[in-house]
Order: C-alpha cells, then structure tokens, then sequence
C-alpha cells in the first residue's frame, strides 16, 4: 500500500486540509463581517439584498450544467472536452443573465420589494462570471489542487468584503452587498483561470457535448431542484410576508447553516473526486463514505444542536434585539442543518454513480411536498411555522428517500446506523445541555459559554473515540492510490 506524496490519499489529504482552511477563515471571518453589516444595515435592507440573492443562487444552480462535475469524472483526458464545456457553460450564462435581467421587476414585485429590481440586476452580473469558473473549477479538483482554488476564494471574499463594508458606511444599503459579492466574483474567478492547470480555451464538439449534456442535463435539473427544495422557504416567506420578515428568516437560516457550511464544504469538494477514482473498488468506496458520514456527523450535527437549543441567547448577544423574532425558526432548522450532512454526502456519492436520474425523482418528490407544506405552515404561524414545516419535510419524507437509495446503491443501513449512533447521541446531549443552559443561565453570554463548553467537550470525546474511522476512511482513500 502506497502513502507517497503522490498516491491519492496524500492528494485527496493536502486537498481536505486546503480546504478546511480556506472555509474556516472564509466562514468565521463571514460571521464577523454578517454581524457588523446585520446590526449596521438592519433587517429592511438585508430583506432586500436577500430577495436578490435567492434569484441569483437559482440561476447559478442551473448555470452550472454539471460541467464542472462533468470534468471531475470524465474519463478519458478532461482536454478534450475543455473547449466545449467552456463555450456552453458561457453561453448559457450569458442567456440566463438576459433572462434574469428581464424578469427582476416582476420578480421583486412578487416578493413584496419593488425596490429590488436593481439590486437584482446588478448582482445577476455574478452569473454571467460564473460562466468561466466551471472550466477551471473542474480541472482544480480533479487535480487535487484545492490549494490554487483556496488562495481564489480567500482573495475573492475579502476583496468582496472590503468593497461591502466601504459602501454599507456610505449608505449604499442593500446595494453595498451586491456590488461586493459581483466584485469579489470577478476576482475569483480571474485568479481560478490564472491558477488552472490548462488553459481557458473555446471551441464545440457536438458527440462530445451530447455526451456532456447526457450526464449534465438531470443533473443540472436536480441540482436546480435541490436548490429550489432549499430555497422554495425563502420564496415564500418573502411572498406573504414581505422582505423584512425575509431577512429575519434567513438570519435564522444562515445560522443553522454554518456548521455545514464551515465543515461539509472541505469533504465535500474533495469527495466526488475521491468517490470517482474509487468507483474500481466497491467495497472502498462504500466504506469510505460511512466514514466520511460518520466523522462529518460528529464534528457538525453537536454544533447544530447548540445553536438551535441557545437560538434566543445566541441572536440576543450576537445580532441585538431587533433580530430576535429569527430565534424561533432558528430552533426548527436547526434540525434542517444537521440532516443537509448526510444528504450532501448520498447526493454527491449517487452523482458518482451516474445516478442523476433517481436524484431528480427525489428532489421532486421534496419539493412537491415542501411547497403545500410551507405555504400551510407559514400562512399559520409566520417564519415559525416555516421552520417547522422545513424540518417535517426533511426529516420524515426526504431523508427516508435518500437511505432507500444508498441502501440501493449498496450501502447497508444497519452498518451506518450504528456508526452514527454515537455522534447522534452526543449531538442530542449537547441540543439538550444548550436549551436548559438558555432558560436557566443568567445572561445571555453564560448560556452560550457553558453550552460551548459542554459541546466542546462532546466533539473532543467522539473525536477520540473515532481515531479508527479517520485511520479507516485514509486507508481506503490509499486503495486507489
């Protein structure tokens, strides 16, 4: 068994270390950054730039095609295709920003924020530069060359930042965020075409692009589909409720999303890439992603647990009193935040299975039921009842769908039961520790020291528990090395 620098375990390594890095910095850095502008613009203004947002994601979602997974897999040499999937990934791009340009006032009229029709626009510019990422993007994973992607990504979001916090000073409003976040796009990707192991280059193969296109179009459909299934509530909520209770709402939403955001990303960048060059060994490959569920379960779902039992306490001392309507949902999505972990790992190991079709059947059946769900819940009860009806939906339709297809594709639910047994047991522990902290604690900040603390502790005791599934998943990484 090789360990050398160049095996895919050393790769698939110096890949995940490069990129907990990068989303460490980027997240607590972003967290700093979300709490000065949140208490600086206030909850009207980022109800706004959220409306923006959410258009923007779901055009980005389509946009990308699957071409960037597309070259992750591809067999052969990706130069091949390298011309085709940068010509389409482009065009599309720029027809989607035309598309979107032209609907942003019907679009924010809808979502009760007239007053969003140029922010949309503006930062609509953003997909139009995302075009050239997939090319590069690509190619950087498939190279393990996380660190190149990193350095784009740190540059990009500072830059973004800076700009932000200068015009949000100036009273730019809304305005300030979608000039920053375009800005530092541009940057990214600028520096990720710069950085890419081959050059950018045009050109159209039609056998080739019915190839791509075979493989990208469900996945592109389900991709869009799992981001309407996350982003459907958003729609919503802003719909009947208007866009300060929006921005209320994704508050909560973003909170509940940080510990997956900060530790999932760095798996799962490297995970598809991992999972592809597994895909001559079955058996290393299914074990590789029980223990890459197990380790992610441990270190996230604990934290976000915490955050929904101290949501009170937690916006209190972070965000102020005029952000704490967002605690009551933050409790229920919580829930949401600790299930994306698992199903973001099923979704990416079925895409290396080619299984993009059965994706897509999941992702609508999610969204079929979300949508009633929402509107029902939400009408009832505000931003509360569509936390509620988001945890319902995730935890007892969609996440029943996806254990049946991983039990399909050959992993053995009683074997990954048991291996998140204990990480779901300390991450209830810790939920519970966190909610008798918030009522009982004195001050806001005793509840959220003695609630870290105790989940801390929890993470540290797993973790020590769990050297075997960290020297296993790099024994399997080293199987295909």
């Amino acid at each position: 068994m090789k360990h050398g620098k160049g095996t895919l375990a050393a790769k698939a390594s110096r890949a995940l270390g490069w990129n907990f890095a990068s989303n460490a910095l980027s997240k607590l850095g972003g967290l700093g950054i979300s709490i000065m502008l949140a208490r600086l613009l206030g909850p009207h203004a980022f109800g706004v730039y959220a409306v923006a947002l959410v258009a923007l994601l779901a055009m980005q979602n389509f946009n990308e095609l699957g071409m960037s997974l597309a070259i992750v897999r591809w067999e052969a040499d990706p130069r091949d295709i390298i011309p085709t999937v940068t010509t389409v990934s482009v065009l599309v791009s720029v027809v989607t920003y035309v598309g979107c340009y032209l609907i942003a006032p019907a679009y924010a009229s809808a979502m009760g924020a007239p007053a969003a029709t140029g922010v949309v626009r503006v930062l609509a510019l953003a997909i139009v530069i995302d075009g050239f990422c997939n090319t590069p993007n690509g190619l950087l994973q498939r190279r393990f060359q996380q660190g190149k992607a990193a350095i784009a990504a740190q540059t990009g979001n500072w830059v973004g930042v800076g700009l932000t916090v200068t015009l949000a000073w100036s009273h730019y409003g809304a305005m300030s965020l979608a000039v920053g976040q375009v800005a530092g796009a541009l940057v990214v990707t600028v520096m990720l075409v710069a950085f890419a192991p081959e050059s950018l280059r045009f050109g159209f193969d039609s056998t080739r692009a019915r190839a791509l296109l075979q493989f990208g179009l469900p996945l592109a459909g389900a991709s869009l589909v799992v981001f309407a299934t996350i982003s459907v509530d958003q729609v919503i909520v802003g719909h009947l409720l208007g866009p300060t209770s929006l921005a209320l709402y994704v508050l909560a939403l973003n909170l509940s999303s940080w510990p997956f955001n900060m530790f999932a990303p760095p798996v799962t960048n490297v995970a598809p890439a991992v999972f592809s060059r597994l895909q001559h060994d079955q058996s290393a490959m299914r074990s590789t992603f029980v223990s890459a569920a197990r380790i992610l379960t441990a270190i996230t779902l604990p934290i976000c647990l915490l955050i929904g039992g101290c949501a009170t306490p937690l916006i209190g001392f972070l965000y102020g009193a005029r952000w704490l309507p967002a605690a009551q949902p933050l409790m229920w999505l919580a829930l949401v935040g600790g299930a994306r972990i698992l199903l973001r790992l099923a979704y990416d190991y079925l895409v290396v299975l080619a299984r993009s079709r059965l994706l897509l059947v999941i992702q609508l059946v999610w969204l079929v039921v979300l949508i009633p769900s929402l509107i029902a819940a939400t009408r009832a009860n505000g931003i509360d009842g569509a936390g509620l009806a988001a945890a319902v939906v995730t935890l007892f339709v969609v996440m029943p769908c996806y254990l049946a297809a991983l039990r399909k594709a050959g992993i053995g639910l009683a074997a990954l039961g048991k291996s998140l047994l204990l990480p779901v047991a300390a991450a209830a522990v810790a939920g519970l520790a966190a909610a008798s902290a918030a009522m009982l604690a004195s001050s806001d900040l005793i509840a959220l020291a003695v609630s870290g603390v105790i989940t801390t502790a929890l993470i540290g005791l797993i973790g020590y528990r769990m050297r075997s599934t960290v020297a296993l998943l790099r024994q399997s990484q080293a199987l295909a090395g």
